[in-house]
Formats: structure tokens, C-alpha cells, sequence
């Protein structure tokens, strides 16, 4: 007997027919046909069932066997910072493969720039250079004498050349943040490289024109979208009222993006409670979602400290939030487990909190953070683009719970996936092919005792990342009643050789 959910209701608009359906409904696994109306899924079944329907759609897409899965969410990225990476200067290992090369994309983009202009490059890695070393400010010195930002692929370091420094005022005198490290050579000199300085920074180097802004914003929307991304979570530690409110502009202006929830960072957490920004406000294109704590051992010690951080989490669910805390290391992400647990003792919250990244988890962390029933968002896509670099410099009792998937899946942990895009691409079938080959970009094994299946890895960037980012009940299944969100695949990547995933092509189909 057919369950209920799925039986024929009102005249659609919209019928995909003659589709491979993966639903990720344990109701009705797969099927052939999804009807719409007015954006909502209205009923799944299969093709011989259609003609009993006595439906006259409006549109009918013939998928032609191709496979139909959920649109894609991205469960942890940053999205302004993606959109500003495409108007960058490409620095990445696909386009450069020394500080040379570097020295010469810079100086290409400095001839057209006008006099005073910032220049911005992105994605370089310096374990991928022939140098292997990060550049210094006098290598970008000798690309130009206008202001240089170059960003490692990483997301939390970036060299600044002579004249940056000069305009963020960094000199030898300068302390190091609290939660910074600014590298100085034997003089007591700044090399350039800057640790964890992003919040330094934020309003000492001038923003973008608006032009450049909304065209860069226009590029990451089609982009997504030409990948089945059709969901976002912005993690941006910074988030504030005003960038909600530039998410909001941006959608009333037509640009095109997918339905995003925004993370709050913490530093503004007040500010949104002055507003009336709870947990949820929004709607299905724009919702506020958990308060964004940054959790960091970048100086040798953790910042902040326990105490501090489990009443930060204490904090934000008096308020009604749940927390989401950045932790790589063993130690940060067994940190966030215990405050979140000590925290949810205090005031259970409704929505499970999350640790994001969770890169380092050996047996003994994996018990807190089970134990603490947190839920994880994870970045599979990381074994492929910075695979190699984990086997050279992690030690070798820590690279058997790099990215753990298989051990979280097993141990019960809701798990999400998300790309940390800019650090990398956004697609995700370079990431679920990840997940289940744990194959570096040179083909090397990265933890391969943490591979997962091709439906495990699908679930996490779809029906886990809704229900981790407390949208579970909208979409991340071709479900009667949720989003008609899809994305059309070109093969099933739970069919074919696990090492052809990551070349299956996607596009949202709405």
C-alpha cells in the first residue's frame, strides 16, 4: 500500500516525469515523476501511475532518465567572501605553481588598476608552491607598489605586501591580537603573513565598489546554481544586522541566489536581539540560523578559553539560539564539546548546536561529542583539494580521523557537509566523490578508513545539512509538502564506479 503522503492531490503546475527520483524518503526510495504546485511538492510516484492522475500541467519536463535528487545544501560556507574570490586574482594551485607566478598574476591585474587600488588575490597554498613557503610582503613588493591582499586557500592567513601594511598600520611596533599572530622575521619585522587576522582587518581595508560587489555576487548565484546548489549556510563569523540586510537587498534586486540561512556571529548577537532577530526569523529564502562562535588554537592556547566559551554558549541559548563552533583541532573540537554540553545542562535548546569542521577526531573526542549531542557540518571536499598536504604535515596518529565521516556517521552524529567555499570549489559531487574515495587531487588515500557510502555521502550535502541547519521540515527530500528544490544529475552517483562521481554534472532544475 502506497503511503498516503504520496497519493495524487491538486492540479499541478509543474511534472518532472521520466526521471531516476533518489527521494532520501525512506517511505518511497526512489521514483520517476515529482508534481509541483506553487513551488511546494505536491505528490512522487512513478510514471505508470501518471495517466490515473488526470492531470493537464501546465509544464511537463521530460528528465530522460536523467537523475533527480533534492537541491544541494551547502552547509557551511562563506558566501560574500565566494562571490568576492571570483573578481579576485586567482592564486590557487590550478593557476599558479610558484611565488613567481604569483608575482606575475598580481602584477598583470596591477597595469589595469587605478592608482590606489586594492589588489586582492586568493587560493594560494603554499604547501603547493615549488618554494614551499609562503610568499613575503617583499615578493608581492615586487609585483607593484599599490596595496597587495593575497588570501591563503585555507580562509585564516593572507600576506599583505609593504604599502598594506603600511595602510591597516602594521609595523614592527604592533602587537599581535589576542587571537592573531602576525609573523615578524629576526628583525621584528613583519614578514607579511597574518594568523587569524581577518577581524583586524575588517574595516581597514576598503570594500569594494558596489558595481564589483553585485557583479562578484552574480557570478557565485549563477555558479551555484549550475552546480544544484539551491541552499546555503553563511558561516561567516562577522555576520551582522547590516549583512542581513545586504542578503535582503541583494533578493529584492533580482540577483540570483539560493535560499540562505545566515549564521549570527556572535560579536553581534546583541544587535540582533535589538531587532527582534530571533532563531528562524526570516523565511524560506532568508532565515536567521545558529549564533556563530569562532573557537581557535592558533597561538598555541585556545581562544577563548573553556570557561569563557561555554558561556558564550550559555549566552546564546538564554536568547534562543543554538551555537555553532568553529574546531579543527582534537583539543578545540573536544573544548566545544564539553562547553556545549555543560552549557545544555544548564538550558536545554530545542535545536541541536553544531561543531563546525570537527577536522581532527579521535575515538576519545568522538565519545564527548557524542555524548554532548551535537550535531557536526564537515568538509569531505577537503581530502580532495588539500588531501596531500595533510599526509606531509599531520602527524601520522592523527591522520586516521582526519574528516571523520564513517565515525561520526557510526557513532550516531547528525553529519552535514559543506564546502568552506572560498577555500574550495562549491561542488559538491567533487565533495561526495570525497567522501566515498577519500582520494586526494594526486590520488592518494587520506583516512581511507573513514569512507563512506555514495547514499551516505548524497544524504550529508542534502537531507543531513537540512535537518543539522534546522530545515529538515522544508526541504533535503523529494518529500509531498516540502520545497521543490531539485538538482538533475547527468549519471547516479550511487551506480556508477566510485571514482566517476566527481565528474557527474548537476544543475538546479527551478
Amino acid at each position: 500500500m502506497a503511503h498516503p503522503a504520496h497519493s495524487p492531490t491538486a492540479q499541478p503546475d509543474l511534472v518532472l516525469r521520466n526521471a531516476n527520483v533518489v527521494t532520501l524518503d525512506d517511505w518511497l526510495p526512489r521514483a520517476s515523476v515529482v508534481a509541483v504546485r506553487y513551488g511546494m511538492i505536491t505528490w512522487v510516484g512513478r510514471d505508470e501511475d501518471l495517466g490515473r492522475t488526470g492531470w493537464r500541467a501546465e509544464r511537463v519536463v521530460d528528465c530522460e532518465g536523467r537523475t533527480l535528487v533534492p537541491g544541494f545544501i551547502d552547509s557551511h560556507m562563506h558566501l560574500l567572501a565566494y562571490a568576492a574570490s571570483l573578481r579576485d586574482v586567482d592564486c590557487g594551485p590550478g593557476a599558479v605553481r610558484s611565488i613567481a607566478d604569483i608575482r606575475r598574476a598580481i602584477s598583470d591585474r596591477a597595469r589595469g588598476a587605478p592608482e590606489g587600488a586594492w589588489l586582492v588575490g586568493r587560493g594560494y597554498d603554499d604547501s603547493a608552491l615549488l618554494e614551499r613557503r609562503h610568499p613575503t610582503r617583499h615578493d608581492l613588493d615586487a609585483a607593484t607598489s599599490l596595496p597587495v591582499r593575497l588570501a591563503h586557500s585555507s580562509g585564516h592567513a593572507c600576506v599583505l605586501n609593504s604599502a598594506a601594511l603600511a595602510m591597516v598600520g602594521i609595523g614592527a611596533e604592533t602587537p599581535d591580537p589576542v587571537d592573531g599572530v602576525i609573523e615578524r622575521d629576526d628583525s621584528g619585522e613583519p614578514t607579511g603573513l597574518l594568523l587569524e587576522m581577518d577581524a583586524y582587518l575588517d574595516g581597514r581595508i576598503p570594500r569594494r565598489t558596489r558595481a564589483d560587489f553585485e557583479a562578484g555576487v552574480r557570478q557565485a548565484g549563477e555558479r551555484l546554481s549550475a552546480l544544484g546548489v539551491t541552499t546555503v549556510v553563511d558561516a561567516t563569523p562577522t555576520n551582522s544586522v547590516e549583512r542581513w540586510e545586504t542578503f535582503a537587498r541583494l533578493r529584492l534586486s533580482g540577483v540570483p541566489l539560493p535560499r540562505i540561512t545566515m549564521m549570527a556571529g556572535y560579536d553581534h548577537l546583541d544587535d540582533f536581539i535589538d531587532a527582534g532577530m530571533g532563531y528562524g526569523f526570516g523565511d524560506e529564502h532568508l532565515r536567521l540560523g545558529h549564533v556563530k562562535i569562532m573557537l581557535t588554537a592558533t597561538t598555541g592556547a585556545l581562544h577563548p578559553q573553556p570557561d569563557e566559551l561555554t558561556a558564550m554558549v550559555a549566552r546564546a541559548h538564554a536568547e534562543g539560539f543554538s551555537a555553532a563552533i568553529h574546531a579543527v583541532e582534537a583539543e578545540a573540537v573536544e573544548a566545544a564539546a564539553r562547553s556545549i554540553a555543560e552549557a545544555r545542562r544548564v538550558r536545554p535548546i530545542a535545536f541541536a548546536d553544531r561543531i563546525e569542521h570537527c577536522s581532527e577526531c579521535p575515538p576519545d573526542v568522538l565519545r564527548q561529542v557524542r555524548r554532548a549531542g551535537v550535531a557536526v557540518s564537515t568538509q569531505p571536499a577537503f581530502v580532495h583539494h588539500r588531501g596531500d598536504r595533510y599526509l606531509a604535515g599531520a602527524p601520522e596518529d592523527v591522520q586516521p580521523w582526519l574528516y571523520a565521516m564513517r565515525s561520526l556517521l557510526d557513532a550516531g552524529v547528525p553529519t552535514a557537509a559543506g564546502s568552506d567555499a572560498p577555500v574550495v570549489e562549491p561542488n559538491p559531487m567533487v565533495g561526495v566523490a570525497a567522501a566515498v574515495t577519500r582520494a586526494s587531487r594526486n590520488g592518494r588515500l587520506v583516512a581511507p578508513g573513514q569512507a563512506v557510502t555514495p547514499m551516505e555521502a548524497l544524504r550529508a550535502y542534502t537531507l543531513g545539512a537540512a535537518r543539522v541547519s534546522g530545515l529538515g521540515d522544508l526541504t533535503g527530500s523529494i518529500e509531498v509538502g516540502k520545497l521543490a528544490d531539485f538538482a538533475l544529475l547527468d549519471a547516479d552517483p550511487t551506480a556508477v564506479a566510485a571514482e566517476d562521481i566527481r565528474r557527474i554534472r548537476a544543475a538546479v532544475v527551478l
